[in-house]
């Protein structure tokens, strides 16, 4: 019976995360949904909503953690496509790019709530962010071989331009959106060109200074 109850549990639990999820739009941001509204879509009683979540805050956090992972999971398998040969630039601006269209509440949510009045909200974002940054900076370094503080200079003007592009595409048209994603991956293109210059010259500088030691010696 504990294993059934538990099920239960969990399946509401969905059933109120995807309702939110479904209630938000260009015109109704988060803060905008109400309790009784969420619970009705969901099928449930609104007294039974604190059985799962402590408040409507604590239920938007959690569509802020679940936009980020299942994000984070789609770059990742984007970047599968390069044992393939296909571009990580490419493909991974493409993903992000097709998110942001498949699930343009969400995003809108990550956005205004990254600027937003609620402190745990900001955190929240900011926290999402900084995986992403993370798990961009550990593939420069283990796979492109990156210095860590290039990588993370890199990583960091990477996902500033990609997120900006998302916020710029959500009110665009298929060509337009088409447009932004082809101009993203050149300038996600110039940023990975410049940090592999960078690298190169400091490698060279590098590569004197030991030839000027072993001479001195």
């Amino acid at each position: 019976m504990t294993g059934i109850r538990a099920k239960q549990k969990e399946k509401t639990r969905r059933a109120l995360i995807d309702a939110a999820m479904n209630q938000l739009s260009a015109e109704h941001g988060f803060a905008s949904l109400s309790l009784r509204e969420v619970a009705r879509e969901a099928g449930i009683a609104p007294t039974s909503f604190y059985r799962h979540f402590q408040n409507m805050e604590e239920l938007g956090l959690t569509l802020v953690d679940e936009s980020g992972l299942a994000l984070r999971q789609l770059l990742r398998q984007s970047r599968q496509q390069i044992a393939k040969g296909g571009s990580i630039i490419r493909s991974s601006v493409d993903t992000f790019m097709q998110f942001v269209a498949d699930n343009t509440a969400i995003f809108r949510l990550l956005l205004q709530e990254r600027s937003g009045t609620s402190r745990e909200f900001r955190l929240a974002v900011a926290r999402e962010l900084s995986h992403f940054k993370a798990e961009l900076v550990d593939y420069l370094v283990d796979d492109q071989k990156y210095h860590r503080q290039l990588a993370e200079l890199q990583a960091d003007a990477i996902v500033r331009i990609v997120f900006s592009a998302g916020a710029d595409s959500l009110d665009s048209n298929p060509q337009e959106r088409e447009d932004l994603t082809e101009a993203t991956v050149q300038q996600v293109r110039l940023v990975a060109r410049g940090a592999a210059a960078v690298q190169q010259d400091q490698a060279a500088v590098a590569r004197v200074n030991q030839a000027n030691q072993e001479t001195e010696h």
